[in-house]
């Protein structure tokens, strides 16, 4: 009886179209109830989820906004299905005020869903008024050569019951917080690395639970990082200043209402403590005999300890924090430890990472470890550091003698799979070392695997590379005197990046530092933050290919995510690039500058019979020229800017006929008859129609003149796959991904990588190496080819029309001799997947859609195949709609949910 007492109520609640769809996942500027939002209209993000039902779409939705108990906005029922970037529209918010929301949608069959569970964001400090902190500096005079890690204090009571508490935190240099002993937050590498003199961010934390009514204690331990470190070319000090300075502030409401205010000021102590010495290249020394214990805490008698020094540092470049911190994620064992054959001891983590190592030792006062750090072991078995050229890249510690004592550095980290220990009192065993991941704390998005093991560890290791340079900024290597933001490498990867994680907050805030930097001219530097030429008005720059990360890049990511504040940001920037560009040409030919070309393509020693695939510089120029243009256009178009798509279409068309007058025959052959030439013209349009399947047919042509074998480089690689298959030789372009000889993606993965190299060839088949003064073994870039395997095996894509997967594309490509390949990716809407596998002569393709989106899905069929879905004729489910068939597929138009289809092949 109340079996069907409640099937009647679920029945009947149905009908009156109650809980029909969920809302779950709500995001405010895209994170999380986030701590210091300073846009002064954040954008409300929501997922509807609804299981075993197809084709749901959102009608409408309400939004409603308190703080506390007050209601400050109520959007009322809005028709859309809208539901990503939903801007606030209510009462001005307030600077550290905490607010909360609600939303509700109806779906497009009228039902209706519940109040979502409540989402929370709190505003930042607004305006430098807003801090009340002063800036303050050590008061003791500094050891200039090693910089030990300076520690600040300060003792303070509190005279009622804490109902929260938030600390804003940021310095000059790196620091770390604690509160009554307790760490402040888990982020490691604070404040991030920006333009600081010009973007400096703050963090702030909730640190309610930290603090108790009577005494407490409040520190900070800096290093000097980015901001004063040894760092760039030629690594060299003090690059933003030569100070280290501590800005922190703790708002306080008692449970009474009644506020309180911590601040930094003259009222603090500072000293120095077991960190000797710091630097992201060198490493660290600890030394735990000048541990100050409980230094945190209200049990410290500070008396011996310095005051402090006030400084009148801005606060006008202060922002808040949105991108993911830096966090410890996965963690290694070692999995061999052994003897070199020069008798050094070593430990194999099994995995190139960035991180560090933590160990646990017990010793005498005054034993000194030494951890070395290295990526491989060279052909004899020995430890090799040489391509990590100056960066010493060890950590040191000394030790107290008071029991077992656990060691990990601080402001720094190495780049290894290897370490080399060194004064190690006892025998090494496994359980005593274990390395510890580090990177932006960005969420998983996406999966790819096949049956070919060798193409699921190349994911693996794309995965990695970009793990391992993803940290605060897009990095070029983690592991030597370098670690820089490099534009090329970022640009090329992007998209790829999107696919294994979300990445929208870390090339937001990254591509603002892009414009920070940005010359006047227009001219974009090599590096970003620019190290190179800080602070100047104009300096080394103009890189085809690399200077073109600031159209390329926001482009992607509203490709990806569909926010259009991206390119609202970023326009300025995008169109001074392209003006440069423009200026520079004469005759609307770019033919001048100096350019990194098609970096690190295919190049034989000696080039007598002409086999290195040099492509002209100038070239490739033309084509970027071309291919930012067409971005601003795009962007142009987005932001209804009608007078900027007229003038920059005719632009366009300008540099593509002064690229055909230049570089191309009346039969269509390319001056530089390499695969990049053909590539970059067929992938940016740059041909005529009628001549583009003819350079198709010239690249394979050149394809097959070296053995099957790419031969491109850093500005040719990311492309060359999606213009065969574009092409009709999608067979060819799954060739060049099976090829596991050099070069090729798969002849490290048969050397045994673990991560993506800098060199096709950074071991070579008879186990030397490539130069050393460039030869990193963790340099992503290269692993642009994961955005061909999620685009095209897998086939999940989004239309231009309906960016952020809106409107989605599901069409996979059969071949390779795979016989299966699944991709999973989480979306701002939800799950998107594709799997397919081959069974006797059919195909098996199940998609996952999710609501609110539309997708077109394309079949592989045979000409007279049929296709089935969930058993039944594909044209007998009103839900899917049959669009114009193509060759080689059958086409349909679906709504969110599950679908299985089966086809003859």
């Amino acid at each position: 009886m109340k079996k069907i007492l409640f099937l009647f109520l679920a029945l009947h609640l149905s009908g009156l179209g109650f809980a029909q769809v969920k809302v779950e996942h709500l995001l405010t500027e895209n994170q999380t109830d986030p701590l210091s939002i300073d846009a002064l209209t954040p954008r409300f993000s929501w997922q509807i989820t609804e299981a075993n039902k197809r084709s749901v779409m959102q009608s409408a939705y309400e939004i409603k906004v308190k703080k506390g108990n007050h209601a400050l906005w109520s959007s009322g029922k809005v028709i859309s299905d809208q539901s990503i970037y939903v801007p606030y529209k209510g009462e001005t918010l307030v600077s550290g005020q905490k607010y909360t929301w609600q939303v509700r949608v109806w779906d497009n069959s009228g039902n209706a869903s519940g109040w979502s569970a409540p989402a929370s964001w709190q505003m930042g400090l607004l305006s430098p008024a807003d801090w009340k902190a002063q800036w303050i500096t050590p008061g003791f005079a500094e050891d200039s050569v090693t910089r030990p890690s300076p520690l600040f204090r300060k003792a303070f009571s509190l005279s009622k019951k804490v109902a929260s508490a938030t600390a804003y935190i940021t310095s000059h240099g790196l620091y770390e917080a604690q509160i009554n002993g307790h760490r402040v937050g888990t982020a490691f590498l604070t404040p991030g690395w920006t333009s600081y003199n010009k973007r400096l961010q703050y963090q702030a934390y909730d640190v309610t639970a930290l603090l108790q009514q009577g005494k407490n204690a409040v520190g900070a331990t800096l290093g000097s990082g980015w901001y004063r470190g040894h760092f760039g070319y030629n690594p060299t000090p003090n690059l933003y200043g030569k100070d280290i300075a501590l800005l922190l502030q703790i708002d306080i409401t008692y449970t009474d209402g009644t506020k309180a205010t911590i601040i930094s000021d003259d009222s603090w102590k500072s000293s120095t403590g077991p960190v000797r010495f710091a630097e992201i290249y060198y490493g660290a020394t600890i030394d735990d005999r000048m541990q100050q214990k409980n230094w945190s805490t209200t049990n410290f008698d500070d008396k011996g300890w310095y005051g402090v020094t006030v400084k009148d540092f801005t606060k006008n470049t202060l922002i808040a924090t949105y991108n993911e911190p830096v966090r410890k994620h996965e963690t290694f064992k070692p999995v061999k430890i052994f003897t070199t054959p020069k008798g050094e001891k070593v430990i194999d983590f099994g995995q190139n990472l960035v991180g560090w190592v933590q160990m646990k030792v017990t010793g005498k006062s005054g034993d000194k470890i030494t951890l070395s750090h290295a990526e491989v072991i060279d052909k004899a078995g020995n430890f090799y550091t040489d391509n990590l050229r100056t960066a010493r890249s060890q950590n040191v510690y000394i030790l107290n003698g008071e029991g077992e004592e656990t060691f990990e550095p601080q402001f720094t980290w190495q780049g290894f799979r290897y370490i080399k220990v060194e004064g190690y009192p006892g025998d090494l065993k496994p359980e005593d070392f274990t390395a510890i991941a580090l990177y932006s704390d960005m969420a998983p998005t996406g999966t790819f695997n096949c049956s070919n093991t060798l193409i699921n560890q190349l994911q693996h290791n794309i995965q990695w590379g970009q793990k391992g340079n993803f940290l605060d900024v897009p990095t070029d290597c983690p592991q030597r005197d370098e670690r820089l933001g490099w534009t090329g490498d970022a640009q090329v990867f992007s998209r790829t990046a999107t696919y294994n994680m979300n990445v929208h907050n870390f090339f937001a805030k990254w591509l603002k530092d892009v414009a920070a930097d940005q010359y006047e001219s227009g001219s974009v530097p090599f590096v970003i933050p620019n190290v190179i030429a800080q602070g100047l008005k104009s300096g080394p720059g103009a890189s085809t290919g690399w200077a073109d990360v600031s159209t390329i890049i926001p482009w992607n990511m509203y490709l990806a995510y569909g926010d259009k504040r991206i390119l609202e940001d970023q326009y300025s920037s995008m169109k001074a690039w392209v003006d440069y560009m423009q200026h520079q040409s004469k005759n609307d030919l770019w033919n001048t500058g100096n350019h990194f070309g098609d970096w690190l393509f295919y190049s034989e020693n000696d080039d007598n019979d002409g086999h290195s695939a040099i492509t002209s510089k100038y070239l490739i120029a033309q084509c970027f020229y071309a291919y930012s243009t067409q971005l601003l256009i795009n962007a142009a178009e987005v932001l209804g800017k009608t007078e900027d798509v007229a003038y920059y279409n005719n632009l366009l068309a300008q540099v593509k006929a002064a690229y055909l007058k230049e570089y191309v025959t009346p039969n269509g052959l390319i001056s530089s008859d390499t695969q990049t030439a053909y590539v970059l013209a067929l992938q940016f349009d740059m041909l005529p129609e009628g001549l583009r399947q003819q350079a198709a047919d010239r690249l394979v042509a050149n394809i097959h003149r070296y053995n099957n074998h790419l031969t491109t480089g850093f500005l040719g690689t990311p492309y060359l796959c999606h213009v065969l298959s574009r092409f009709g030789y999608a067979d060819v372009a799954y060739r060049l991904l099976l090829q596991d000889t050099y070069p090729s993606w798969l002849y490290p993965v048969k050397m045994g990588a673990t991560t993506i190299w800098e060199r096709w060839d950074g071991i070579k088949p008879d186990g030397t190496f490539e130069t050393p003064t460039m030869n990193s073994y963790n340099h992503y870039a290269y692993g642009a080819i994961g955005d061909w395997m999620y685009r095209v095996i897998a086939g999940i894509d989004t239309k231009t029309d309906g960016p952020g997967y809106k409107q989605i594309t599901i069409k996979p490509t059969i071949g390779g001799k795979l016989q299966f390949a699944a991709a999973d990716y989480e979306t701002n809407y939800g799950k998107v997947s594709s799997h397919w596998k081959l069974d006797n002569g059919n195909l098996i393709l199940d998609v996952e859609i999710p609501a609110n989106t539309t997708a077109t899905i394309y079949i592989p069929v045979s000409n007279n195949g049929t296709v089935t879905e969930s058993g039944k004729p594909v044209n007998t489910d009103a839900a899917i709609k049959l669009a114009e068939p193509i060759s080689g597929y059958l086409v349909v138009s679906v709504g969110s949910g599950s679908y299985h289809f089966i086809s003859t092949l």
